[in-house]
């Protein structure tokens, strides 16, 4: 199982980091606080105080077409909001 999916990076995130060191991934639906928490301490080499997580439910989507209305919904996820340490921090773009 591979517990990070994708570091978020949306406004919002980028207040909470700025103002609260606090970060947002994706990851699996299936991992657990400290799954997480060892995930990131792992992987950035950094450590962590708190790993709040949330489930997000796909929204239902409709679009107008020529074959009449179609119907979808967008993926859920879930979202882990990481706190780290003060001064320390996670470097996105240097990782690439």
């Amino acid at each position: 199982m591979e517990i990070l999916k994708q570091p978020l990076l949306t406004e919002k995130v980028t207040q909470l980091t700025d103002k609260l060191n606090r970060y947002a991934f994706k990851v699996d639906h299936r991992a657990n606080k400290i799954q997480i928490k060892s995930a990131i301490e792992a992987m950035y080499g950094v450590n962590i105080t708190a790993v709040n997580t949330m489930k997000y439910v796909g929204k239902l989507k409709t679009r107008n077409t020529k074959a009449g209305a179609v119907q979808g919904r967008s993926a859920t996820y879930k979202k882990a909001i990481v706190t780290l340490k003060d001064g320390e921090v996670i470097d996105f773009y240097s990782n690439i």
